[in-house]
């Protein structure tokens, strides 16, 4: 069964910092670039980041996060992983990750390209 899970979100103080991870099952990831889309209640998914597929050396950050966020992957752990620092009250949202399966080597920011997702999990940015 494919599945991707998403986790360390939580509860963080504006300037904080997260890492959130995207771990795959039932599938290997380095084959598949990768995407995290960020969705705040009464907005519509928007897409934050992405990595190339294999190497992860092509990469993709939305203007509001770039400089803040990276993202990378460990092919070893099926994972991919979104580092958040310097977090604003902005960055609250329910965080997915998503696999483009179709079988490409660079990302795409839009959403219509991915076919698996995750749950997502909660960050909220308070203080």
């Amino acid at each position: 069964q494919v599945q991707l899970v998403e986790s360390g979100g939580g509860l963080v103080q504006p300037g904080g910092s997260v890492r959130l991870s995207c771990e795959a099952s039932g599938f290997t990831l380095d084959g598949y670039p990768i995407g995290w889309f960020r969705q705040a209640p009464g907005k519509e998914r928007e897409g934050v980041s992405c990595i190339s597929s294999s190497d992860g050396s092509s990469t993709y950050y939305a203007d509001s996060v770039k400089g803040r966020f990276t993202i990378s992957r460990d092919n070893a752990k099926n994972t991919v992983y979104l580092q958040m620092n310097n977090l604003k009250p902005e960055d609250t949202a329910v965080y997915y990750c998503a696999a483009d399966v179709r079988g490409g080597y660079y990302c795409s920011d839009s959403l219509y390209e991915y076919y698996y997702w995750g749950q997502g999990t909660q960050v909220t940015v308070s203080s």
